[in-house]
């Protein structure tokens, strides 16, 4: 078992992928108006500032950190900045992500690694690099960012939802494996959500009403309410729970409603 340290739970340290817009910067602000101090990373340099500058200025502790989480030095090189900065590492928030839907035969080998070093390699290298903080923490969670995609069957969706059921497996095994060293491994599995993803359209508005009607509950979601369930997860009171992916869509992955 290991030794837990005599950092507490106040000042707690969060990393977290893909925070200048989306689910990744709704996550940030509502860790750090809950006390922790964020780690933002993401590849925008001018939209990270502004989101840290804007968290800074609600009083709350952030650092912008820019970074390319396809490049295969970039987690061990994000975790060794990270600690020299903040000093310590508690929680990762693993929410980057790369996001095409395409027909099989369309996708290039580029894309397919693409996506599978954005969406896998990435989160998996940083918990590797991170392991000794997150040993030494009193509380250590992981929260892996999933989708509707991993437990869904659509076309197009061969890439982005294979990444995504790999990372709800990761998600469990690391959090059998690393039990006994008390770090917890968590998922949520996020439906459509307003986010540029999905909105990066000429009709945003059109297109939100067309993915709502997919959705049980009529309506796509919010990145605000996708960050409440992690800030729920990365809570103190939650420290029993680990090797779970959470569902928030609405009830997408139910079918459309009426069908």
């Amino acid at each position: 078992m290991a030794v837990v340290s005599s950092y507490s739970l106040d000042g707690r340290v969060a990393i977290v992928t893909g925070a200048s817009s989306g689910i990744g910067e709704a996550t940030a602000r509502h860790l750090a108006a809950s006390g922790l101090e964020v780690a933002l990373v993401a590849r925008r340099k001018e939209r990270l500032e502004s989101v840290r500058s804007e968290i800074v200025g609600a009083g709350g502790r952030a650092s912008a950190f820019e970074e390319d989480l396809a490049d295969t030095d970039a987690p061990a090189r994000l975790i060794e900045r990270v600690l020299a900065e903040c000093g310590r590492l508690d929680v990762i928030v693993n929410n980057a992500a790369s996001f095409r839907l395409k027909a099989v035969e369309e996708f290039t080998l580029a894309e397919f690694d693409d996506h599978v070093a954005v969406n896998l390699r990435a989160p998996y290298f940083l918990v590797q690099a991170a392991l000794p903080a997150l040993r030494a923490s009193p509380a250590a969670v992981v929260v892996n960012v999933s989708s509707a995609a991993a437990v869904m069957y659509r076309s197009g969706q061969t890439v982005y939802g294979m990444t995504k059921a790999g990372i709800e497996h990761l998600t469990m095994n690391l959090a059998a494996e690393l039990a006994p060293d008390r770090i917890r491994f968590v998922g949520v599995r996020p439906g459509p959500v307003a986010t540029e993803i999905h909105l990066a359209v000429s009709d945003p508005e059109a297109r939100k009403q067309e993915l709502g009607r997919l959705v049980p509950l009529g309506r796509i979601g919010r990145p605000e309410e996708i960050a409440t369930w992690i800030g729920h997860l990365v809570a103190e009171d939650a420290e029993w729970v680990t090797g779970t992916v959470i569902t928030v869509d609405g009830g997408r992955i139910l079918g459309p409603p009426g069908v």
